[in-house]
């Protein structure tokens, strides 16, 4: 069951990193036309920004839940560092459990802000709920919550893993 389990995560990783990735590179050809538009046509376009701070909220929530699996996200281990073994591992679970609060505040709360703006429109997109612009909150919170289980009950992928061939993390 582990197993299955590790292959499942495998794969939202990949999805994960590969919709935060497609975010990053519409948002860099969107921000140059809104650029283009407005001072070589003299006609700026309205959707350009909203769109990329659209997809930087999406970027955000499912890099930093992939960052998170890949072991990548900002720790400072300096005190951690200075400390004997077992101290490391309680201090490195300690935050494992903290950022699963953070990240289940992120889907109870971010689900609820989704439900509550649903019938709102954003101006620059009629058709688009301001609700589903919330998603990536809860949804992102709960992507780490599995990373987070996993950790927890499988331990952190290995660094033979096909996901992170070219990133290796060396676990202690």
């Amino acid at each position: 069951m582990s197993h299955a389990y590790r292959r499942a995560m495998d794969a939202l990783y990949l999805a994960s990193v590969s919709l935060a990735g497609l975010a990053v590179v519409v948002i860099t050809l969107v921000v140059p036309w809104g650029v283009f538009t407005r001072y070589v046509l003299n006609r700026g376009s309205a959707w350009p920004e909203p769109l990329a701070i659209l997809l930087m909220v999406l970027f955000t929530f499912l890099g930093a839940a992939a960052c998170y699996r890949a072991g990548s996200h900002i720790a400072v281990d300096m005190m951690a560092g200075a400390t004997p073994p077992p101290v490391r591992r309680l201090l490195a679970l300690l935050v494992d459990l903290l950022l699963g609060a953070v990240s289940l505040f992120m889907v109870v709360y971010g689900y609820e802000l989704a439900q509550t703006t649903w019938h709102q429109v954003i101006a620059e997109f009629p058709f688009l709920s301001v609700g589903i612009t919330y998603l990536p909150l809860p949804i992102g919170g709960a992507i780490t919550l599995l990373f987070i289980v996993e950790r927890l009950w499988i331990g952190p992928p290995p660094p033979d893993s096909i996901v992170f061939k070219d990133t290796a993390i060396e676990e202690e």
